[in-house]
């Protein structure tokens, strides 16, 4: 297949270019290596890709409505992979209108580009963070999500709407999938794992927000890559059973499908704390403060049609994800 991935220099789509290329797919990568964090850090991971025959390399923004009608109409491409976004809850409260920017105009350019050159299947990032003041757990894709408490939240689940909208009018087969805190090596700086090391390795105390009552469904990286490689083999079909005297969330009478992919097994935060001083060989000063504004204190995702449809369920335990962290952080940082 030849596969666009937008977000292409990022942490989850580095990873999945590289294992679409490692099946013999052409991958179109697309990045506008954005300053919101360490830009080196987007070089390095695309380094590997770059040396790749069947990789190209594109420079451009998603919400750069000319450049993407150019990329779509010069590649044409067979499937599209939209892990472009904003991301992060505590930014959209200082920046909000990156995230309509780059979530919302970025993603009516990527659904017509879809629309217009016949692409065979969208697959999208949303998030576990749609789900904000539900307390129903483990989190089900075909409950109720329209209580967001945050913008970011707000513009996945707008994602979601307009992904469907494109399905119903155009029959654009698209497959949402709600990631559940993604961790692991070539992660992003702004992420807890991430703070957390760096943190403890130069002596610093690490923030610990709602007084370390957390608990988060952690999804190793390479478990998110191979889920998103079964679902985008597998194109949805609309859902016979669909009825609009009681509407299924997750499904559709157009080609549509939602999905979580998440360890289906929440952590404690403080032990995944514990777990990363054991790697570190060393004890982390904790700074306890109050639950953050847009944050939620649980996740917890029900992948009941992710292993029904696709047949694969995360696995990795933190013990594992964390110490691969680590890692490859000393080795990347040279610490």
């Amino acid at each position: 297949m030849k596969v666009l991935i937008t977000g292409a220099a990022g942490f989850i789509g580095s990873g999945l270019s590289r294992r679409l290329l490692a099946r013999g797919d052409e991958v179109i990568g697309v990045d506008n290596l954005n300053d919101y964090y360490d830009v080196s850090l987007k070089q390095a991971r695309l380094e590997p890709l770059l040396q790749h025959e069947h990789f190209t390399d594109v420079r451009a923004g998603i919400e750069d409505r000319a450049a993407m009608e150019g990329i779509f109409q010069q590649y044409r491409p067979d499937a599209v992979i939209n892990l472009a976004a904003q991301a992060g809850v505590r930014y959209s409260l200082k920046n909000p209108h990156a995230y309509v920017d780059t979530n919302l105009v970025g993603f009516v350019n990527i659904l017509e580009g879809c629309r217009h050159q016949d692409v065979k299947h969208l697959v999208f990032a949303s998030s576990s963070s749609v789900y904000g003041a539900n307390t129903n757990y483990p989190f089900s894709v075909h409950n109720n999500v329209d209580h967001p408490v945050s913008l970011y939240a707000a513009s996945k689940k707008s994602n979601e709407l307009m992904a469907h909208t494109y399905s119903h009018l155009f029959g654009l087969p698209v497959t949402g999938l709600r990631f559940f805190t993604v961790y692991g090596p070539w992660g992003r700086p702004d992420m807890a794992l991430f703070l957390f090391t760096r943190n403890i390795l130069e002596d610093k105390p690490i923030d610990v927000f709602n007084y370390g009552d957390h608990k988060r469904d952690f999804t190793y990286i390479d478990d998110i890559v191979e889920g998103v490689i079964r679902v985008l083999d597998r194109i949805p079909q609309p859902n016979p059973e669909w009825s609009g005297d009681a509407p299924d969330s997750a499904t559709s009478n157009c080609p549509y499908r939602l999905y979580n992919i998440g360890n289906n097994n929440p952590v404690e935060l403080m032990h995944y704390i514990e777990v990363l001083e054991d790697c570190l060989g060393k004890k982390a000063r904790k700074n306890m403060l109050p639950l953050q504004p847009g944050d939620v204190p649980y996740t917890y995702a029900d992948v009941t049609d992710l292993v029904r449809d696709v047949g694969y369920k995360p696995a990795t335990p933190v013990e594992t994800g964390i110490r691969n962290f680590v890692d490859w952080y000393r080795d990347y940082y040279k610490v």
